[in-house]
């Protein structure tokens, strides 16, 4: 599945340096959440917004490079997949054209009210792929 990539401008804030000079590790994660949330916001409709949340199921996270506070940082995110209720997301990090961390992520789509798992359907999926392939699809 080809969709529109997303990228998340990264502020780095004091809190988020460690003892060692550099981002603390679980911060990536925290941009990660933010980014693939961001994603969510931006190119999906209103009304899916407004009735679903999600849980995180799984990270992977490969670090690369550290972070330091004054540096500029984006994470650019993917969704490359669905199934059911879960979506898979791919996230690098990175400083200019440097790859500080790579992340694969899943996720749990959940109804907003019961908190039960919510279906991702084509409905919703085609908000997210590139425009040549939904054109593609309807010849």
């Amino acid at each position: 599945m080809s969709t529109k990539p997303f990228a998340f401008p990264i502020k780095i804030l004091p809190a988020d340096i460690d003892f060692m000079g550099h981002v603390n590790n679980a911060r990536y994660l925290g941009w990660v959440q933010d980014a693939v949330l961001a994603h969510w916001r931006k190119f999906a409709p209103e009304d899916a917004v407004a009735s679903r949340a999600w849980v995180a199921l799984k990270h992977e996270i490969t670090y690369r490079k550290p972070a330091f506070l004054e540096d500029d940082v984006i994470a650019r995110t993917v969704l490359e997949s669905t199934r059911g209720a879960r979506a898979f997301y791919s996230t690098v990090i990175e400083r200019g054209e440097e790859v500080l961390a790579e992340v694969k992520s899943s996720w749990c789509c959940i109804d907003a009210e019961s908190l039960k798992p919510a279906r991702i359907g084509e409905e919703i999926i085609s908000y997210f792929r590139l425009r040549e392939e939904s054109s593609e699809g309807g010849r």
